[in-house]
């Protein structure tokens, strides 16, 4: 008998090759543990953030009787537009002691659609100053208005100073590991499903029945038997 030595060498390989792959499903649990952790990992390096939030509230100047509060609610959706604007963070820097690129970076204006009222939150790294932040941007918001409400008949009032947040606004880590695990758990999946199926795979893998071969002769036989 021959001894094929190519076919020796080949059918080890290919069952070493069967032996050693890992099942398709890794995928899955990998990129969730690598999710996880690297979510965790920015939760736990990235400093915490603290917001702080002020409110004014437009109002009718020196007790005007042709201002409404539709008028109110129009001024009080312009000066929330003009809030973040280097005019009125200009006399804000002053109080806050920080310059006008961190005002605008760590400010955000919020307006309601039914009540003429303007809402200033701060972000920081730091309590303290996201507290000073949103009072200064507040309160230099009122003077802007002060100035005009001859011509407007709008003024601003303070309707509520910021306090000091006890908490940090931003996510813990555990919310950011559980993100991390969701999106890894996803990746995982996507490549999965867009991995190339292998040839072995399609041809001789687990599970493929065996077509029998057709009967039609020998029962042919046994009838005439």
């Amino acid at each position: 008998m021959t001894d094929n030595p190519a076919q020796r060498a080949h059918l080890p390989r290919h069952e070493r090759a069967r032996v050693k792959r890992l099942p398709a499903w890794w995928l899955l649990p990998a990129g969730a543990l690598l999710g996880a952790v690297a979510g965790g990992a920015y939760g736990l390096v990235k400093p915490p953030q603290y917001t702080a939030t002020s409110s004014v509230v437009a109002v009718a100047a020196g007790g005007r009787s042709d201002v409404d509060c539709a008028d109110a609610l129009g001024f009080a959706q312009a000066y929330g537009r003009v809030a973040p604007q280097l005019a009125v963070l200009g006399d804000a820097q002053l109080e806050a002691g920080v310059p006008a690129s961190t005002l605008r970076r760590s400010v955000q204006v919020a307006t309601s659609p039914d009540a003429p009222m303007i809402s200033v939150s701060a972000t920081s790294s730091n309590p303290g100053q996201a507290t000073d932040i949103a009072n200064a941007v507040s309160g230099a918001l009122v003077t802007q208005a002060g100035h005009t409400k001859a011509a407007t008949g709008i003024r601003l009032e303070r309707l509520a100073r910021a306090m000091r947040p006890a908490e940090p606004s931003s996510a813990s880590w555990k919310l950011t590991s559980l993100v991390g695990g969701s999106a890894g758990g996803l990746l995982g999946g996507l490549l999965l499903l867009a991995r190339p199926r292998r040839a072995e795979e399609a041809e001789d893998g687990p599970g493929q029945a065996t077509v029998p071969a057709p009967t039609h002769a020998a029962d042919a036989r046994g009838t005439l038997g």
